[in-house]
């Protein structure tokens, strides 16, 4: 496996883990909003840092390009989430999960039209084997609701433009350290817009509130996005976001292995399911594979 693909692994591996962290800070009265403003303002403060340490004209981005950034950071991270917590709130989390990993498919009809991107038949079967592997890890289905229908395929298709505007914005010759920065700034911006300032006193009610909301924003944003990110300039879109679809996998490890959860025959075909797309992808090339493969 190439060192981008390892890389975008890598990141889906961290987005995995969140669950640790969001259990413990909503038993300190953290909703699923104040976590999103907390980590993304770790994230961009860090990015930031970095940016002020190895390349401070990273800071500066065209106007004629701000759109890319906006839609990274409002029409992606702050978008997916909302209509990902709507979802939640109109059905049970399993169904809003399988409709958030809908967003590999939007990446690849996307790529094809924007990046011009083949659509082979070996990303087709990995995409097909990837998703039916998510719908198992996420239990099945259950009860689906028109608007919550609406919303999770919302959040998967803003869940899948943060591939799209990221590349966009490296092709235009910015540094991946800068497209993360201005990504979770506007994210964060645009989320304290929403559910106002209160998540920063949360954080600084305690040292355990303080840690935990460092800890999210380090191992679920800065890590990942940092990794994600620097995936795509070496990765086509759509492959780095058919491998992200390990997230759930280790996801559903982590709740057996640290909350006790049942590893049901499901659960574990659906792992088996996602790695073996996984594997599949980053088989040696053919030399002649096209759209038919």
């Amino acid at each position: 496996m190439k060192k981008h693909a390892l890389c975008a692994l890598g990141a889906a591996c961290l987005w995995g883990l969140i669950g640790l962290f969001t259990r413990s800070l909503s038993a300190l009265g953290f909703a699923s909003g104040d976590t999103l403003i907390v980590r993304c303002a770790v994230a961009a403060a860090l990015f930031g840092l970095l940016l002020l340490v190895r390349e401070r004209k990273g800071f500066r981005i065209r106007l004629r390009h701000l759109w890319c950034f906006l839609g990274s950071g409002i029409c992606s991270l702050l978008f997916f989430t909302f209509c990902y917590f709507q979802a939640i709130e109109r059905m049970e989390m399993s169904v809003a999960a399988i409709l958030l990993y809908t967003a590999p498919i939007f990446v690849m009809l996307i790529s094809a039209v924007v990046f011009h991107e083949r659509i082979t038949a070996r990303k087709g079967l990995a995409l097909a084997v990837a998703f039916a592997g998510c719908c198992l890890v996420s239990g099945g289905g259950g009860k689906l609701t028109a608007a919550g229908l609406l919303y999770g395929l919302g959040a998967g298709f803003g869940y899948a433009l943060y591939s799209i505007f990221a590349r966009l914005a490296l092709d235009r010759g910015y540094s991946s350290t800068t497209v993360n920065f201005y990504s979770c700034l506007f994210s964060c911006v645009g989320a304290c817009l929403i559910w106002g300032l209160h998540p920063f006193a949360l954080a600084a009610a305690s040292w355990q509130a303080a840690g935990l909301s460092v800890g999210i924003g380090v191992v679920c944003c800065f890590l990942p996005y940092l990794l994600y990110t620097y995936a795509l300039t070496g990765c086509e879109p759509s492959r780095a976001s058919i491998i992200c679809t390990a997230e759930p996998v280790v996801a559903a490890a982590m709740g057996v292995l640290a909350f006790g959860e049942p590893m049901t025959p499901g659960i574990a075909a659906g792992m088996a399911l996602t790695i073996g797309a996984i594997a599949l992808l980053n088989l040696p090339a053919r030399r002649k594979e096209g759209i038919h493969g």
